[in-house]
């Protein structure tokens, strides 16, 4: 089994602005369509959470956001942790106890007081949600090569609800592509991955190496030629930006003024979505210079390459953008591509969690995935075994500016979120795929409601989830076996 490993993870990424998974001509991804059509793909793969902290927090450790307890942003923290605690379980430590080289570049976002070099990992320190530009590694790696510093301009943002600008959105980056954040993540990881070539050559030293692009996360700062590579006039408005909220949770329609969706005309969105490609281009183009280094370096038969992102972006669809509390698809749902040295090509509909890549990471390492308690190995359905898998997996969110609770189940057809203080939302995903129509209070889906309901109910018990308790009193989840009240007087 190839012991080194390359792992590429993206920030905010739509899983229909790849190539292989939506539609080629639309948006040009050849790096990670070639990554894809040599390797793994899952077409269900999903995110346990659409915040960054935690649902990064969940690939470390493999453990569900509830159980780590890593809730959220801390930029935006509304109470909860801001760091893993001391003793918590994390795959680096297992690695590096196996003598692993550990490297890290770009984005971490994983805690306050404890960055990634205490868990081991070379790189800098990068702290924080997007580029952090005036960061002196990034400023000296400028200077080294001569190259412009950051400045942007022609700002795009919509009008706030009480009439200050709204959020940033997009923006002209006065840099050649070699000065941006991108291209200097890149450089530094072919910096890191020739040091762990020559101590695996040396020492036979294997190595753990991520590059975790901030990107495409808004706001999408580019040079010219990638704001303007794919023109407006050819995008397609997503069809949910017909969205009208009815029936659905009246956050969402907060969260959609909140991001000025509707103080922003049709052009100005169609902009976005093809300024938002124009970084997913980008980003493709660095992973091709890594697939390249790891080709000139006589790597390739010993290294697996993973390719995720921590979660998606609206660009417009649902008149939203950004993140947030509402479980559509276009955030949950993830790419997730796994190249195994080796192993056939294949495309896989089976659904597994950002959370499976990390038992997957020390099933490659020859480590116990054990320990990471809600993660499942994908090597089994890399190396094309047919093992018993769960027909529909759970997600949860815990809030971002404001506690908000949620859990999704998520099956072939259907998507169930319970809100405890609003809407329960139900999507037939086969006669609505763009999740517009909630189904919840309809009598000709009854069935399948309280179906949903028990089962969700079920796999939180097992999971050990506390939110089954707001179900046990509140739906049809059968006869309880235990006092609710947790007394027995």
């Amino acid at each position: 089994m190839p012991r080194n490993m390359l792992f590429l993870m993206t920030d905010q990424h739509r899983i229909d602005t790849i190539g292989c998974y939506g539609d080629p001509t639309a948006v040009r991804t050849p790096n990670l369509d070639a990554l894809a059509a040599g390797g793994t793909r899952f077409d269900n793969c999903f995110t346990p959470t659409a915040i960054c902290t935690p649902a990064r927090a969940s690939l470390l450790t493999g453990y569900a956001p509830f159980r780590h307890k890593l809730l959220a942003n801390y930029e935006r923290n509304v109470g909860y942790l801001e760091d893993l605690a001391p003793d918590q379980f994390t795959f680096a430590e297992c690695l590096a106890e196996r003598g692993y080289n550990l490297g890290l570049l770009g984005k971490w976002h994983g805690g306050v007081r404890r960055n990634a070099a205490d868990y081991g990992f070379q790189g800098p320190d990068l702290p924080g949600w997007h580029n952090p530009v005036d960061h002196p590694d990034y400023l000296a790696y400028l200077e080294e090569h001569d190259l412009p510093p950051y400045s942007i301009r022609d700002e795009v943002r919509g009008t706030a609800p009480n009439g200050n600008p709204g959020n940033l959105l997009a923006a002209r980056l006065d840099q050649p592509v070699e000065a941006t954040f991108e291209h200097y993540l890149t450089t530094r990881t072919i910096e890191m991955l020739h040091r762990f070539a020559a101590d695996e050559s040396t020492s036979d030293t294997p190595f753990f190496l991520a590059t975790h692009y901030f990107g495409p996360h808004l706001p999408y700062l580019l040079p010219d030629s990638y704001y303007d590579m794919y023109d407006p006039a050819q995008i397609e408005l997503p069809r949910s930006i017909q969205e009208t909220f009815e029936g659905k949770p009246p956050v969402q329609r907060n969260y959609s003024a909140h991001w000025a969706f509707d103080t922003m005309s049709p052009e100005d969105s169609r902009k976005l979505i093809a300024v938002y490609r124009g970084y997913v281009t980008l980003i493709d183009e660095q992973i091709g210079r890594l697939r390249d280094a790891i080709d000139e370096l006589g790597l390739s038969d010993s290294t697996s390459i993973m390719f995720t992102a921590d979660h998606g972006e609206f660009t417009g669809a649902h008149r939203l953008h950004d993140k947030g509390p509402a479980m559509y698809d276009d955030i949950y749902r993830i790419p997730g591509i796994v190249s195994v040295p080796g192993q056939s090509p294949q495309v896989r509909d089976e659904f597994v969690s950002l959370t499976d890549f990390t038992a997957t990471i020390l099933e490659l390492a020859g480590e116990d995935a054990a320990p990471a308690v809600d993660s499942r190995s994908l090597l089994p359905l890399v190396r094309g075994e047919h093992p018993e898998w769960a027909p529909d997996l759970v997600a949860e969110y815990h809030g971002h500016h404001f506690p908000y609770p949620q859990r999704m189940l998520r099956d072939a057809r259907y998507k169930l979120v319970i809100n405890p203080e609003s809407h329960n939302e139900l999507y037939d995903l086969e006669l609505d795929p763009d999740e517009l129509h909630n189904r919840y209070e309809q009598p000709e889906v009854r069935e399948v409601r309280n179906a949903m309901l028990r089962r969700l109910y079920t796999l939180l018990r097992e999971r050990g989830d506390n939110f089954y308790h707001w179900m046990t009193s509140m739906y049809p989840v059968g006869e309880t076996d235990y006092d609710p009240t947790l007394s027995s007087f």
